[in-house]
């Protein structure tokens, strides 16, 4: 059988994520963040293995001035709307909700998740929310970093410069 809901629907407000999926609720709920500016292999099997560690995952999205302020000038490559789409069809991810501030503390504080989850490429200490998680019971999860898979590295590539 086939999923016919539009990814669309899997985009959600501040208001109406926390309204959904905020405490109390059932299930265990897995929280992650990023830019996802270039989706690719790398993120797609971190996203799986993510999801494999609770019931929902719920996906915390930088906007487009947030990545910018972040990764510079010319980044990101793709639209806020059209990175929150693509990732709202993945089949991992139930829902999709941007945030504009620097890191997602507010919102991952707004919202505490079951289980944090971020790249290998972090350490427990550098993990933004960890603290207000692990006051409210939940847990911190690093999944290893797949080498080789980075959107920046696909960028170079694209510009000629990782040949």
């Amino acid at each position: 059988m086939t999923n016919n809901r539009w990814p669309g629907d899997k985009i959600f407000s501040r208001a109406a994520l926390l309204e959904r999926y905020g405490r109390p609720r059932e299930g265990r709920l897995v929280f992650t963040n990023g830019c996802f500016d270039i989706l690719h292999r790398g993120h797609v099997e971190y996203l799986h293995q993510a999801r494999a560690l609770g019931d929902f995952l719920v996906v915390g999205l930088n906007t487009d001035a947030s990545v910018e302020g972040l990764k510079g000038p010319g980044r990101p490559v793709v639209s806020q709307d059209d990175r929150a789409l693509i990732l709202a069809g993945l089949e991992s991810i139930d829902a999709v909700t941007l945030f504009h501030e620097p890191t997602p503390q507010a919102l991952i504080g707004a919202l505490l998740p079951d289980v944090l989850v971020k790249g290998g490429d972090y350490t427990l200490e550098g993990v933004v929310g960890r603290e207000a998680v692990e006051a409210a019971g939940g847990e911190i999860k690093l999944i290893p970093f797949i080498e080789g898979r980075s959107t920046t590295g696909l960028i170079g590539q694209i510009q000629g410069n990782d040949r």
